[in-house]
Order: structure tokens, then C-alpha cells, then sequence
């Protein structure tokens, strides 16, 4: 294994002889190989290595031990150590971001500023290729693009710090092999509990997707995923070249460019405008020149022929209401309101749970597919929704037309949003067919509502 890091960190030349690197360490069994690997290689190419850990604070005397091994084992290797603390779940709550999401940001603002520090232009982190076929299944599932499917790159800029290079000397190699490479030194490392909960997507993936396709599908599940991922990686780079190049010199007419540039293009685009990219939104725009398309209650989006992207403001304001809740369903019960609206919600134990009939204003729902933190919102352009019995997802505007529900009252209605950013329940409508009770549900959501006075009907 030491030969085959040494021979990708050389042949894609991720480190230069002599240079200095912030090594990323959890105290888990991924980043502790990578430290060793690191440190065993270093005399040789004389590396001059930094150990960084970031302490989350989310699993309290877990995570005290976590720092406790990485300062254990630096001292060991007389290897410098810097590490913080934060409380991230209180920072999650006040900037309004998922736990995953608060956490990425602060570790990678962490990271960036001591490698400032030490004047240090490369950081190593330990993503392996089972983290790039989980993230490629993550993305797929949610309707990612070509160049998100290509999944993380073996060098990248920080994303908080262009300036500094983002390095992954083990993406080739699978979570097994770095086990075995630890049996064999004798390296210590910590597991994380938290990697063992369904109610994390990701988990879901690894423990659930994964071992089924392999076991009925594809042995070599890895393999050929990698494969693919490096195949529309390479495809969606020159896609990516292509547009950059027309957007400087604008020729030929945008609609005789190839549908993937011209979709390339206005992804570029409303990046630059701070507009969030859907792929909805993308098609409306790459469809119809000089139309504009809501982005939210107080924004609009317009393509005009020559293919340049312009904001308008206010214009279709008054399609989407933007006011929206995050609730946290903590304990075993409670209530929340929203535009007048009243939510009341449980959890319920048990399995082979059956929805009972008869109940107005009353769903049930898989609490741990939900997860535990909610979004109550009024629908936006571009939500898709799969209704339980059908088979895919379908676009909620096109269900509202089906279903001859009145523009005004479309306004009005809630949408739920679960924690992985999927709409699993509307109100008038059915609930989504994969947050449904089954046989292997472990645990009831009971919710009911309370409509506002003056509910159009």
C-alpha cells in the first residue's frame, strides 16, 4: 500500500519534494492510515508534515477521545499538532445550516487558516473509494449532473481558500484495504457510532444500497463505478472548457451550441449571479430567450438571445411565498406553527406499524427516513415530489395542474421538507411514497394539522 501512495502521490503530483502539508486527522480509521502513510514516506521525499485535527463537539466524551488519540499519536511521531473546538451544533442552529454542512464549513475555515499560519499550501485529507462510490450514489439520487457524478478530484482548491490545494493520496483505494493496512501496522484508530445510524442518507447508502447491489448485482461494484466516475468526469470537463471558451468569445449563436454547453453555460452564469442552480431552472431558461423564470418571492431570471443571464428584481414575485420554518423533532412529541398553520407531531414506537383509516388531518410517516429536522415551507418553482403509488418523481406544478388545484390555493398550501432536502409530504396530497410506513419501519411519525381560518378551498 505505502508503494501504491507513493507512486499516485508522484504520478499525478499531488506533493512536491520538500513541501509542507497539513495532514486532516479524526482519529478515525481512514485519516489515521493516511497519517501513517504519510509519516512513513516522509524522510524519503522529506515532507515536512502538520497534524490538524478539528474537534466537532457532537458526541462529547467520544469526541474528547478522538483528540486525545491524535495528540497521543503526533507526540509519538514528534509531528507538530494544531487542533480546535467548536460547538457546532449551536453554530448549525444560529446559521441556519444542517449539522453536516456547519460542520464542513468550519473544519475547512479551520484547516485554511492554520495552514496560513504555517505558511503550508497543500492540505491531505483521507477520502477513499468508498467515500467516492457513496457520493456518487448521493448525487445520482438527487439529480446531479455530469460533473457532480464525477464526484471529488485527487486535487482541488479549498473551498474557503482557492489559493490552497486540497489533496486525496487514497481515493483509489477502498475502506477494506486501509483496514488491512492497519491490521498490519498495528495502527490504532477510533470508530464513529454515528456512521451506524440510518437516519443519516449517506449511512443509508453505505449499509443498505451498497451491500444489495453488490451481493445481487455487481460484485465488482467499485471498480466499475470508479471506472464511470472517471469517464464523465473527463466528458463533463470538456463540456466545462467548452463553455468557458464560447463565453468569451460568444460564437456560434447560443442556440446552435450543443444542449450540454448551452446547460454549462447558464450554470456558469447564475454561479456568478449568486442564484442557486437547479436543474429546472437551467431548462426554462435554456428553452425560451427573453422570458423570465422566478427564482423566489422577490427575484426573477431572463436569458436573452445572445445567451447572457440577467437578474430582475420583483418581476413573478408574486407566484412563491419564501417564508419558511426549520423544526427540530427532538423528544417525543410537540408542535410548531407556521403562516397560521398549526402542526402537531409524535413518535410512536413499533414495527408493522398499519395507518388507521378514517382520521382527518392526520398522516404517518418512517420517522427515521424523515430524519430529525424538518423544513416547512410554500412550495417554490422547480420542487419535485414523488406522491405514494408512483413510480418517479414528478414536478409539484405539474401535479397541482393535474389535480386542478387553483393557483391561489397552491400559495397556500405547506410543503415538509425532510432533512436530506426531499419534499416527503403535501399538504392535500398524498405523502411520499419512499417516506411510507413498511414492514421495516422501527419508527411511527404521527402528524396532524390544523388549518388557518380562511383557508381557500
Amino acid at each position: 500500500m505505502l508503494r501504491r501512495v507513493e507512486n499516485t502521490i508522484q504520478d499525478r503530483r499531488l506533493l512536491k519534494r520538500g513541501e509542507r502539508v497539513l495532514v486532516a486527522v479524526s482519529g478515525g480509521l481512514d485519516s489515521m492510515a493516511l497519517l501513517h502513510t504519510l509519516h512513513q514516506l516522509a524522510p524519503r521525499h522529506r515532507w515536512r508534515l502538520t497534524v490538524a485535527h478539528f474537534n466537532h463537539q457532537l458526541r462529547g466524551h467520544s469526541s474528547n477521545a478522538d483528540e486525545k488519540l491524535v495528540r497521543k499519536v503526533a507526540a509519538a511521531m514528534k509531528r507538530p499538532i494544531r487542533v480546535e473546538k467548536t460547538d457546532v451544533r449551536r453554530f448549525a442552529g444560529i446559521s441556519k445550516l444542517s449539522i453536516e454542512m456547519a460542520a464542513r464549513k468550519l473544519r475547512h475555515e479551520f484547516f485554511a487558516r492554520i495552514a496560513r499560519e504555517h505558511k503550508i499550501h497543500t492540505i491531505a485529507l483521507a477520502h477513499h473509494a468508498d467515500d467516492q462510490v457513496e457520493l456518487f450514489f448521493l448525487r445520482l439520487l438527487r439529480g446531479a449532473g455530469g460533473e457532480g457524478l464525477a464526484g471529488m478530484k485527487w486535487r482541488s482548491p479549498s473551498p474557503v481558500a482557492p489559493e490552497i490545494m486540497l489533496v486525496r493520496p487514497l481515493l483509489d483505494l477502498t475502506k477494506e484495504e486501509l483496514r488491512e493496512f492497519a491490521r498490519e501496522n498495528k495502527i490504532h484508530f477510533r470508530e464513529d457510532a454515528t456512521n451506524a445510524s440510518l437516519a443519516v442518507p449517506r449511512n443509508r447508502v453505505r449499509h443498505e444500497l451498497l451491500p444489495l447491489l453488490r451481493r445481487r448485482y455487481q460484485p465488482a461494484l467499485a471498480k466499475t463505478v470508479l471506472r464511470l466516475m472517471e469517464i464523465v468526469g473527463a466528458e463533463a470537463e470538456v463540456v466545462g472548457e467548452m463553455a468557458e471558451q464560447w463565453r468569451k468569445g460568444r460564437q456560434p449563436a447560443f442556440d446552435f451550441l450543443p444542449v450540454a454547453v448551452q446547460r454549462r453555460v447558464l450554470q456558469f452564469a447564475l454561479e456568478e449571479l449568486g442564484v442557486p442552480v437547479d436543474f429546472d431552472l437551467v431548462e426554462q431558461l435554456r428553452k425560451s430567450a427573453n422570458r423570465s423564470v422566478s427564482v423566489n418571492s422577490t427575484l426573477s431570471v431572463l436569458r436573452d438571445a445572445a445567451g447572457v443571464v440577467k437578474l430582475r428584481a420583483g418581476l413573478a414575485a408574486t407566484e412563491f411565498d419564501d417564508s419558511y420554518k426549520t423544526v427540530k423533532l427532538m423528544g417525543r412529541a410537540g408542535d410548531t406553527e407556521v403562516d397560521g398553520w398549526q402542526l402537531t407531531w409524535r413518535f410512536e414506537a413499533g414495527t408493522n406499524i398499519v395507518r388507521p383509516r378514517g382520521q382527518n388531518a392526520c398522516e404517518y410517516f418512517d420517522a427515521d427516513r424523515v430524519g430529525g429536522k424538518i423544513t416547512l415551507r410554500h412550495w417554490h418553482s422547480g420542487d419535485r415530489f414523488q406522491p405514494i403509488g408512483m413510480k418517479s418523481a414528478a414536478k409539484l406544478q405539474d401535479l397541482f395542474t393535474n389535480l386542478k388545484i387553483p393557483r391561489a390555493r397552491r400559495r397556500e398550501l405547506i410543503v415538509a421538507v425532510a432533512e436530506n432536502g426531499e419534499v416527503f409530504w403535501v399538504e392535500s396530497l398524498r405523502i411520499g411514497e419512499r417516506f411510507k410506513l413498511t414492514g421495516q419501519t422501527r419508527r411511527c411519525l404521527t402528524w396532524r394539522w390544523r388549518r388557518p381560518a380562511g383557508f381557500s378551498k
